[in-house]
């Protein structure tokens, strides 16, 4: 374990003991370990390294490829359950390996569940993790492939787009740069391209007072307020000191 945890080190893994915990008991053979440190010293993210990642207190199978969400992206999910709705309709766009709906879902037992991405791939993952959940998950360009009765019955649209301005998106550190899909990271020149592309559909899949939720920086959440507004949604900004996250939350 010493020589396991001072690899790890040497490659740059700040919590080097933890990981070494997590990759040891995700190995069933000294083999399989070897295997799984060579893929995390040579960068690739624990949680592709593993196969899941924890969120919202739960673990969600999370595929080679697929975008890994963020902690503080739980600040959406506790935004959303803090206002039940009886029998909710959760629609997760952009799902990734659908976490944050089906944390949602798990928060508001009872409700209907459908998620979506554009990366066959992600939907594959989402779909194992959101059926025992009773949820479905699509493939397609943001609402395209949702089914028609869906449309004007949401009342939690999870919309985790995309945001980093794409001269950025070089910046980020490489485990996300180098292995998870440039889509799920570039939201074009001012980082909101994919927000407008929400806000400008939302009105017609949300139900009468029905909520669309989605993360931003804090530099950019003024902007992405007036772009949802312009869209005929109440908006205003909620934030998480302790999780560093910032959403804006709109109402039609």
């Amino acid at each position: 374990m010493i020589d396991l945890v001072g690899r790890l080190r040497a490659a740059g893994c700040v919590f080097a003991e933890d990981e070494a915990r997590l990759l040891s008991g995700a190995a069933g053979t000294p083999a399989e370990l070897e295997t799984l440190v060579a893929r995390r010293v040579a960068g690739e993210p624990l949680e592709h390294v593993v196969g899941w990642v924890e969120f919202a207190g739960q673990r969600w199978a999370v595929d080679p490829g697929v975008f890994v969400p963020r902690q503080r992206s739980e600040l959406l999910v506790r935004t959303a359950a803090a206002e039940v709705v009886k029998d909710s309709t959760i629609l997760d766009l952009c799902c990734g390996c659908g976490a944050l709906g089906g944390a949602a879902a798990l928060a508001m037992p009872g409700s209907r569940l459908v998620a979506a991405d554009i990366d066959p791939v992600a939907v594959a993952c989402a779909d194992r993790n959101l059926a025992p959940l009773g949820g479905t998950a699509h493939a397609g360009d943001l609402f395209a492939p949702l089914p028609p009765d869906l449309r004007g019955t949401v009342t939690v649209l999870l919309a985790n787009v995309p945001y980093v301005p794409t001269d950025a998106v070089a910046l980020m550190p490489p485990e996300a740069r180098d292995h998870e899909p440039r889509y799920a990271l570039d939201g074009g020149p001012d980082g909101l391209d994919l927000l407008r592309r929400v806000a400008a559909g939302a009105r017609d899949w949300l139900a009468p007072g029905g909520r669309l939720l989605t993360e931003t920086s804090a530099a950019q959440a003024s902007l992405a307020v007036s772009i949802v507004r312009e869209h005929g949604l109440d908006a205003h900004v909620v934030e998480d000191d302790d999780l560093g996250a910032t959403a804006v939350v709109a109402r039609r």
